[in-house]
């Protein structure tokens, strides 16, 4: 309604709505771990999600500090190369091992850094909404989550690894909640996304994509 008591003329209306529909949102899901991260990257336009990226970073030796830089490098790697928006991970599932739960939590920290130090918000998820997200069962398990993502994003082919797949549950889970507005708060503006990146250390700011800084 326009304020001076009147309507936007029909034409108008559906020009706000073709370009509210045509506008993309990237979204990068983190399967964190500390010898094998999953990342996949979805993008979001209106009412439809498309497959931009997956894999995994595999981190070899015995040193938990040298796997955690290997990891921090490549989603670094992933970030400036596809350029998401956004970005979630699954949260830390403790159990009953609290020396599991220590190492997941140093995966898991190292991946909301790589994706916060560029200048994305990061949003946690717990393991069984993902599931239920996507497969509608919240004990859904790993042959599900891998079958529901080839469907929900039309892959020709199964994902790789676990890893892989889960990644992507977790991008198609936050793309759900922003449509849907479950999760609370604005997503960070792209202008201020910017002007955080244009604050990163000069070495850092130098790698990024033409345009992004």
């Amino acid at each position: 309604m326009l304020p001076c008591g009147g309507f936007y003329p029909m034409s108008a209306v559906c020009e706000i709505k073709k370009a509210f529909m045509d506008k993309a949102l990237r979204i990068l899901g983190i399967d964190p771990g500390t010898r094998h991260v999953g990342y996949g990257v979805v993008e979001q336009r209106g009412n439809r999600l498309a497959w931009l990226a997956s894999g995994s970073i595999h981190a070899k030796g015995d040193a938990v500090a040298s796997r955690l830089v290997v990891i921090y490098r490549g989603l670094r790697d992933v970030i400036l190369r596809y350029a998401p928006e956004t970005a979630a991970v699954e949260t830390v599932f403790t159990g009953n091992n609290p020396k599991t739960a220590i190492a997941i939590g140093e995966g898991r920290g190292v991946a909301v850094l790589s994706a916060a130090e560029l200048g994305l918000e990061v949003r946690g998820y717990e393991p069984a909404l993902i599931k239920r997200a996507v497969a509608g069962n919240g004990r859904a398990d790993k042959e599900q989550v891998r079958a529901m993502v080839q469907a929900l994003l039309n892959l020709p082919r199964p994902t790789d690894t676990d890893h892989e797949s889960d990644a992507l549950a977790i991008a198609i889970t936050h793309a759900h909640h922003l449509k849907t507005a479950e999760v609370t708060g604005p997503l960070p503006l792209i202008r201020r996304d910017r002007a955080r990146r244009r604050a990163l250390p000069e070495c850092i700011a130098r790698q990024l994509p033409p345009g992004v800084a």
